[in-house]
């Protein structure tokens, strides 16, 4: 969706098979964080600029560095709690690292009436009917193993889609 919308887009992985399935879906650059410092390597690829915007999906363990990665009135995005919720953060720290946004959305806020849910739901699957984004579907559980999909989750073993069936 970011390279859809013009961005250049620099993904953050653990693994080469994720590596490899970011560069599939249009990543400009792939940065392997348990080899190589993440916050390190996106000021080398940014030439020290920092990037416009950072959407962090795993939270407590990424969450300084990212903050680390943006430029002047960047937007850090906090969407999820894979390694578990960021609970010390001091927001006086936006400031002098030059006047930082920090947004925790949730799906629920965007799609809270039937206009903005057939909205951003009609956007997404225009997209896959034109075929400018495709979902990788992957994982299903039984709705009566969704503890497991979660671990699954939580233990960063998943790519693409959880589907919960019943």
């Amino acid at each position: 969706m970011a390279k859809n919308a013009g961005a250049t887009v620099i993904g953050t992985v653990s693994t080469q098979e994720k590596a490899e399935l970011a560069r599939a879906a249009g990543a400009d650059e792939v940065i392997l964080y348990c080899e190589k410092n993440f916050e390190t390597e996106v000021k080398r690829i940014t030439d020290g600029a920092g990037v416009n915007v950072v959407y962090d999906s795993v939270g407590k363990t990424t969450f300084d560095k990212s903050i680390e990665c943006l430029q002047r009135f960047g937007y850090m995005v906090l969407y999820g709690n894979a390694s578990g919720p960021v609970t010390q953060f001091n927001p006086a720290t936006l400031g002098p690292k030059g006047s930082l946004f920090l947004t925790r959305p949730t799906l629920f806020d965007y799609t809270a009436d039937r206009e903005s849910l057939e909205s951003r739901s009609g956007d997404v699957f225009k997209w896959i009917d034109e075929g400018k984004l495709s979902l990788r579907l992957k994982h299903f559980f039984s709705l009566a193993d969704a503890q497991e999909a979660h671990q699954a989750l939580e233990g960063r073993k998943t790519t693409g889609k959880i589907i919960l069936t019943p």
